[in-house]
């Protein structure tokens, strides 16, 4: 995903909210309390898997994978949204850091 589709999608989805009129329950602190619960639902799917059988999730498995990835990410962006966070930098300062604390091996 290209920056510019992660910007169409954050818009996407201020729309689809704004048509709800979900603002007013779109604080920071309830979307990371959201985003936790969908984390969670994501984990459950994983939860008594061999690290083997986490790597084979296929069909039925894999699309409710899909979802909870979905969702996870959904949340994640109406956090940027609030915060005026652009998610892209954000990331990008962070691998810049973490290259710096854990040099690549030779």
């Amino acid at each position: 995903m290209n920056k510019d589709s992660l910007k169409q999608l954050q818009q996407q989805l201020i729309e689809f909210s704004n048509a709800r009129r979900w603002e007013k329950f779109h604080s920071p602190k309830n979307l990371s309390m959201a985003l936790s619960v969908e984390v969670a639902e994501l984990l459950e799917h994983f939860q008594w898997l061999t690290e083997e059988e986490s790597r084979l999730v296929s069909g039925n498995k894999l699309d409710e994978v899909k979802e909870e990835v979905a969702d996870v990410l959904l949340y994640l962006l109406q956090i940027c949204n609030q915060l005026k966070i652009d998610p892209v930098d954000a990331a990008q300062r962070k691998l810049v850091k973490n290259a710096v604390k854990y040099p690549a091996i030779d």
